[in-house]
């Protein structure tokens, strides 16, 4: 995706604990969850399944959704995500 380009979420499911839930996402952080994924070697569910274990463990535990989204920009911060199919023009 182009700097400053915007997309509207995009809906996958996940499954969790051998429960599957749907996540929507923006196409910038799919694409982040796939590279975090891939650099630790580990399906994307396998590794939403981890953040959901920190995140449900919070005194106030924010929505799934919400975690990933800060999870990825805690991890990526300072850095170019790569970019996603299909950007806008």
């Amino acid at each position: 995706m182009r700097h400053g380009a915007v997309a509207g979420p995009v809906k996958r499911s996940v499954t969790i604990a051998g429960h599957a839930t749907s996540v929507s996402l923006e196409p910038v952080f799919w694409a982040a969850l796939d590279r975090a994924a891939a650099e630790d070697a580990i399906p994307v569910n396998a590794l939403v399944a981890r953040i959901d274990a920190v995140r449900i463990e919070a005194v106030d535990p924010p929505n799934l959704t919400s975690a990933l989204r800060v999870w990825l920009f805690e991890r990526f911060a300072g850095e170019q995500v790569p970019p996603t199919p299909n950007p806008l023009p």
